[in-house]
């Protein structure tokens, strides 16, 4: 694809536009909330226009934006990753996390027990990758990094289904999309922004400053 062409300078544009975001997250200027929100909002957008209004209204020092570069997720050859693979967790739990490769459809079962996927690090063929999740009385959580396009829908039947949506309008073959979808049944499947380094004590903190911070705005 030609550097010039406008797929590429929206690609671009997301990239800083995602960096900016990420840097005032890293650093509470921005909240959790608002993060993903405006996150989501690069991802749906159709032009730079578009992107670069996200941020209008925010602070971007010079200094600040180039001490942020843009986060890249791990893209590899369609023909580096596996068709399919399993992962199940029956009274017990499972994380994948780390550098590693997720295949192109992925099935997850979560019986009485709980699956972590962790798409920080992890190497992902260009397209869609789609992860298939069955939870009964048991959780699936998956993180994944500002820069990861996700889709998600599911159905959940005395248990929750959190829904994203942050796929671009139009596709790009040169980058991956996340795709989930499935069942849970008196359990739950959720998916979390994370940046990249950050501990599940970090996010704990963070959130519970939100709180904090709610609170003192409604008194």
């Amino acid at each position: 694809m030609p550097p010039d062409s406008p797929l590429v300078s929206l690609r671009d544009a997301r990239d800083r536009t995602i960096a900016i975001l990420s840097d005032l997250f890293a650093k509470d200027d921005l909240e959790l909330d608002e993060f993903e929100k405006r996150v989501s909002l690069v991802h749906r957008a159709a032009t730079v226009a578009d992107v670069e209004k996200v941020v209008e209204d925010l602070p971007r020092p010079g200094a600040m934006v180039k001490a942020a570069p843009p986060p890249k997720t791990a893209v590899v050859p369609a023909a580096d990753v596996r068709d399919t693979a399993t992962i199940a967790a029956v009274f017990g739990g499972v994380n994948r996390q780390g550098g590693w490769t997720a295949a192109r459809r992925i099935r997850v079962a979560a019986v009485m027990g709980g699956v972590v996927l962790d798409f920080r690090e992890a190497r992902i063929a260009p397209g869609v990758t789609e992860v298939n999740v069955f939870a009964l009385m048991g959780g699936v959580h998956v993180l994944v990094p500002p820069d990861l396009a996700v889709e998600l829908e599911g159905t959940a039947i005395m248990g929750g289904f959190d829904h994203m949506e942050r796929r671009p309008p139009e596709p790009d073959p040169d980058r991956p999309v996340l795709r989930v979808r499935g069942v849970a049944i008196m359990g739950g499947v959720a998916i979390e922004t994370r940046l990249s380094g950050e501990s599940e004590r970090d996010a704990h903190r963070r959130r519970k400053r939100e709180r904090k911070a709610l609170k003192r705005g409604a008194t």
